[in-house]
């Protein structure tokens, strides 16, 4: 049986002071996000995610986007190392949680940089962003821990958002979606949808057909909903102000041995 363990991590007090690089900072009202997180979490929670809260990180504005701080392939995790200096101390908390679960813990070294919002896996094929977050060295050592386990790692340029995932994300059959502005190069993907929204780019796979994806993109829900899919929407509008969309608030951990 496939493991349905999400983990999240609460916003804290200094999110409004998170980092901004592709787009123009907006106030962020923190009570507001508090409120969406808490949303989020329900919606992975009823639909059969049982999530874990990773200690809260108060001193890092930008902790509650867990995923950037980890890249988990069947039950080994890969604890990142973070091109922006001050994200670093976000990954305590989270190699404890995952220690704790039974992982096999690894870690990018330097003179490497990973984020996990740049590691979009679609089966075994594990795409990485190389990007501003994510240099050489940190592909290199993300191939050098998944491929002898058999995964595929495929790099492909990023230039014109944050992470690969704020460009693209996979649906359940494999195609990859991503607003075409936004995305490099669209040709590295074997299948490739355009969406017309640049946060319908982003989708969490709930399982059983649903798509958990931003309540700001209802033209891609449209579309998704014509193709079969059951989008479930949030709204993370205080999470877009700081280029966060649905995949990094949370860490999914399907492959985790029973």
């Amino acid at each position: 049986m496939p493991s349905k363990k999400a983990l999240i991590r609460r916003p804290g007090p200094r999110l409004a002071e998170g980092l901004v690089t592709h787009i123009e900072r907006e106030k962020v009202d923190v009570d507001l996000a508090v409120r969406q997180w808490e949303e989020y979490a329900a919606a992975l929670r009823e639909h059969g995610w049982e999530t874990i809260e990773v200690d809260p990180a108060e001193d890092c504005p930008d902790s509650v986007f867990v995923e950037d701080t980890v890249v988990m392939y069947k039950n080994v995790a890969l604890i990142a190392r973070s091109g922006a200096e001050s994200r670093r101390a976000e990954t305590a908390g989270v190699e404890e949680a995952v220690a704790r679960l039974g992982c096999s813990v690894n870690w990018i070294w330097d003179p490497g940089t990973l984020d996990g919002g740049d590691v979009l896996k679609v089966g075994d094929t594990i795409y990485v962003g190389r990007g501003g977050r994510t240099n050489a060295a940190g592909v290199q050592q993300l191939r050098a821990a998944v491929e002898p386990l058999g995964a595929r790692v495929v790099a492909v340029p990023v230039s014109k958002v944050l992470h690969l995932k704020s460009a693209v994300t996979a649906l359940p059959d494999g195609t990859v979606i991503g607003h075409i502005p936004k995305v490099d190069r669209p040709s590295l993907f074997p299948r490739f949808l355009s969406v017309p929204e640049e946060s319908g780019s982003h989708v969490v796979l709930l399982g059983g057909g649903k798509l958990l994806m931003a309540a700001s993109a209802p033209k891609t829900a449209e579309l998704l909903t014509d193709l079969g899919h059951e989008p479930v929407p949030v709204d993370i509008s205080e999470f877009e102000k700081l280029e966060g969309c649905v995949t990094c608030l949370s860490v999914r951990l399907r492959e985790l041995y029973a």
